[in-house]
């Protein structure tokens, strides 16, 4: 098979450097070429999934398994290729339909004909590559995407630290650089419990019987700080579960680093969806690190959440069509199996932090719940002001918006009045929801061992992870993919619709803008919405397996 005709694989091709934002001074070395590696090898389904019926129906993990797990055959091609090309077969995933291949990195070269080099990017030495990945015809019809080979940083979070002008930190991933702390006054800030009685969170809301998943790409988290954030909100300490994906691990830092990010995931999910449990996923800060953190989530079948909170990305543009296509893919098995996944929209307004319009991936996932921010000001439960979450002016970020360039408009989303895309391809507005992010009204949180108030669209999608957890403990059912149902006229009332402001590209009204999408949520309503079609669901999942209608209630009444 080695020997056969190569093709180029679909989506893998990787711009120059220098393109990518380098310069031609930037030293290059080849790679170790004894050095190993571990690749993951992302297969096709056996049968893709219909997502024309997601939100609508969905499916057990054995049926999982037996439709849309990676093909046996596909799979014994694979570890004849790797046989012949001298790499090893490490393990074999079937319903995450990853393969790890290991090898030395001259082996690898040779394997995908690729030529890999070492270059300095944000001040790391990283392995890159350039041009395509190629394989053998008859592998290449097998195979979505090989992540690995390349281990550039792919992400950033998207989380502000109040009176910071660096904004969003680097941990790694592009742009930014540190966020240093500085002691700045705030105009307000809240607890995460506060934020949640602002958007009517039921009354003793609770998440016990869920676990909320969140994806984390550096930085950590200590047992000592939840214990005395939980204990000042006078809360049980929530039990976290840290899971290592890909050698990935739960590292803390300092307060300068990716902590924030993953103090604030953690403080604001736990604190809204009190008893829930929390799962986080720990990876390295690589294509390769995202697509099999996501993937390690869906398909944990010993923890199981039920909704997963996503707070890294980066513009569509910095990503490979393979790579892109591999995540998308694990969130469509998510959305197939009943879980929600939240994303946050990014903090650098309509730019995205790049030339031109972009949006955000994996916010920009039609299969995610995208989380925009807003800048939000009231008491108790009343909510006295709502804007467009906008410090752009000050170099504080702004929320993320826009227009898909390559995910086209979704069905549930073609009366929302998405404006065309810019590039011509795409559609797909983002984003979805929006909720509290601007630093200046941003979230109490504890990070390593400092109280500070941190922002940005990261605290959204934890939040609105936990009032899904609640919603799923209320309604004895997850909400699983929710946009076809969201974006229906009748759940107009389960949202604060945002009408003032911009985000330096689009201006919120009336209705889903490309700011704040349908709006802040109106907690309560918007479970009771959820519950009448997870009600609808369930005559529906009852009347297809059992081809009748659910008997009524005909028992007899007894005389006294």
């Amino acid at each position: 098979m080695a020997e056969q005709s190569r093709v180029v694989l679909p989506g893998s091709e990787r711009a120059h450097m220098i393109a990518a934002g380098a310069t031609a001074a930037t030293k290059t070395r080849p790679a170790a070429s004894r050095k190993r590696i571990t690749v993951s090898v992302i297969l096709k389904p056996k049968k893709p999934i219909d997502t024309a019926r997601l939100g609508k129906t969905r499916i057990t993990r054995a049926e999982y398994h037996q439709r849309h797990s990676a093909d046996p055959v596909a799979i014994k091609l694979l570890r004849n290729f790797a046989k012949e090309v001298g790499l090893v077969v490490e393990g074999v995933e079937f319903d995450r339909r990853t393969v790890k291949l290991s090898g030395t990195i001259g082996a690898m070269q040779k394997a995908f004909g690729v030529a890999l080099v070492e270059r300095a990017i944000e001040g790391k030495s990283c392995r890159v590559r350039e041009g395509g990945i190629h394989l053998p015809r008859e592998l290449a019809g097998c195979v979505d995407a090989v992540l690995g080979l390349d281990n550039r940083p792919q992400a950033k979070p998207h989380f502000r630290v109040l009176g910071s002008r660096t904004g969003e930190l680097g941990a790694g991933g592009r742009g930014g650089g540190l966020a240093r702390v500085r002691a700045r006054a705030a105009g307000v800030s809240y607890t995460p419990v506060q934020v949640a009685g602002l958007y009517r969170f039921p009354e003793g809301a609770s998440g016990a019987g869920q676990t909320i998943g969140i994806l984390e790409l550096g930085g950590g988290y200590r047992a000592t700080d939840l214990a005395a954030y939980f204990q000042s909100l006078g809360q049980p300490e929530p039990q976290v579960t840290a899971i290592s994906v890909d050698q990935g691990k739960n590292s803390p830092g300092n307060a300068d680093g990716a902590d924030g990010e993953v103090m604030l995931d953690i403080e604001v999910a736990a604190a809204v969806a009190p008893g829930a449990k929390i799962a986080v996923y720990f990876a390295r800060n690589t294509d390769q690190g995202f697509v099999d953190a996501l993937s390690t989530a869906v398909h944990d079948a010993a923890n199981k959440p039920s909704v997963i909170s996503i707070s890294w990305g980066g513009p569509e543009a910095d990503w490979t069509q393979q790579a892109m296509k591999a995540l998308d893919a694990a969130c469509q098995s998510a959305a197939a199996l009943g879980i929600t996944i939240t994303a946050a929209a990014g903090d650098s307004g309509a730019s995205d932090g790049a030339a031109g319009k972009n949006v955000d991936f994996p916010a920009s996932s039609p299969h995610v719940l995208a989380c925009g921010g807003t800048r939000l000001a009231g008491s108790g439960t009343t909510i006295t002001s709502e804007v467009v979450w906008n410090d752009l002016a000050s170099g504080e970020g702004a929320t993320g918006g826009g227009v898909s360039s390559v995910f086209a408009l979704p069905g549930w989303q073609a009366k929302a009045g998405v404006p065309k895309p810019s590039a011509g391809a795409g559609g797909r507005g983002v984003p979805d929801v929006a909720g509290n992010a601007d630093p200046e009204t941003g979230y109490q949180v504890r990070v390593d061992g400092q109280t500070m108030v941190i922002g940005g669209t990261s605290a959204v999608a934890p939040l609105w992870a936990g009032l899904i957890a609640v919603n799923n403990r209320l309604n004895a059912q997850t909400a699983g993919f929710l946009q076809p149902r969201i974006y229906a006229a009748k759940a107009k009332s389960g949202f604060h619709d945002i009408t003032s402001g911009n985000n330096g590209g689009f201006s919120a009204g009336p209705g889903w803008d490309a700011c704040t999408g349908l709006g802040s949520p109106a907690g309560a309503k918007l479970i009771q919405i959820l519950s009448m079609t997870a009600a609808s669901s369930k005559k529906k999942a009852e009347k297809k397996k059992t081809g009748r209608s659910p008997a009524k209630n005909t028992r007899s009444k007894r005389r006294p």
